[in-house]
């Protein structure tokens, strides 16, 4: 799979659809995914195989007789749903999963890497005024361990 990258403003329809980027409908190569819901209150949509990938990993490290992890299973599992890329690039975004990530008509597509971030355009905007201390820091972090890992030369 290609890296999934990008921010884009789109819109969402009356029938709760919208149509990915161009872009990002060529990296996900597959036209089935799974929608659940992300943290900060917005949506991931994951590829097949990755979304496989991870529920291996989750299967491996949990239980269902641990509170911590039946938690994470119901709000995060539970609610995933199999959306397809129609022939008009666009996926249905089933009504649970619009009122969790309170999505309006404004709305950004945000690719991660390997997942695909859906979040209503206001709520990400007040997510990155918020949010700017903590990537500063992490933006840091990063500098520094990569300039431990380099000998201390970048």
């Amino acid at each position: 799979m290609k890296s999934l990258t990008g921010e884009y403003k789109i819109t969402l329809d009356d029938k709760g659809r919208i149509s990915l980027p161009t872009k990002i409908r060529a990296a996900l190569e597959d036209n089935t995914h799974k929608l659940t819901k992300g943290e900060d209150d917005c949506l991931w949509l994951y590829p097949m195989e990755g979304w496989e990938a991870l529920m291996q990993e989750v299967r491996a490290s949990s239980s269902a007789f641990i509170p911590d992890f039946r938690a994470f299973r119901r709000h995060f599992i539970g609610p995933a749903q199999d959306v397809e890329i129609d022939k008009a690039g666009r996926i249905a975004i089933p009504q649970i999963l619009r009122e969790y990530a309170a999505l309006t008509r404004d709305c950004v597509v945000l690719g991660q890497d390997d997942i695909v971030e859906i979040w209503d355009a206001d709520r990400y905007k007040a997510y990155l005024d918020e949010s700017s201390e903590e990537y500063k820091t992490a933006s840091k972090k990063l500098g520094d361990a990569l300039l431990r890992e380099k000998g201390g030369q970048l």
